[in-house]
Formats: C-alpha cells, structure tokens, sequence
C-alpha cells in the first residue's frame, strides 16, 4: 500500500473484501482508487506488536502500529490495532478485510 501497487494489490483483495478507516468503510474497488489516487498514502508504519491466529481456511493478524500518513494532503500520525483477515481459497491467501481501529494510547 505504501508503494501504490495497486495492480498487484487488487490481485490479494478478494472481490468481496471489505475496508475499514477512520473515514469510513467501503469495498475493494473504493480501496484501490484511494490507494492509486493518493488520497490516503501510508508513508510508514512502525510495528510495536504483531500476532496471527490460524482457524481452518482463515488468518487473523493483528498489529499494533504507529502510521504516519498523508490523508487529504495533510501528513497524520496516529496509533491504530490494524485487523487483517484472510482466506485460503484453493491454495492462495486472499484479504477479506481489512480494518484500522485507532487507539486511545500512542503505541511505543
């Protein structure tokens, strides 16, 4: 997301895959337009924890960040537990969702 890969992203988001952010939510097709336009553009993450959970076809990673981003063309820096979840569908792993969820400490 960082480098606006947005070819090679659209290839992980499965077609039903959902996208959560402080500005609200929205679908796979939404996600990519916001990642090649700029709109939101995740300068860098710094991770304070990461965990994954296997159920059956289904991995749920969470990480503790600090994201600094531009939004809007304004540079922002918040604390987020970033929630992916993925699906195994015939040997590959696909994103299902995706949600930032802002946290009310900074994360260090």
């Amino acid at each position: 997301m960082a480098e606006k890969k947005a070819d090679t992203l659209a290839d992980l988001f499965h077609e039903k895959s959902v996208f959560v952010h402080m500005g609200g939510s929205w679908g796979k097709t939404q996600e990519l337009n916001v990642i090649k336009s700029g709109s939101i553009h995740y300068k860098k993450a710094d991770v304070h924890e990461a965990s994954v959970k296997i159920i059956d076809n289904t991995a749920i990673l969470l990480n503790r960040i600090t994201l600094l981003a531009a939004v809007g063309g304004n540079e922002v820096t918040n604390p987020f537990m970033v929630t992916e979840v993925y699906i195994k569908i015939k040997d590959k792993w696909m994103l299902g969702s995706l949600s930032f969820t802002k946290l009310m400490t900074p994360g260090q």
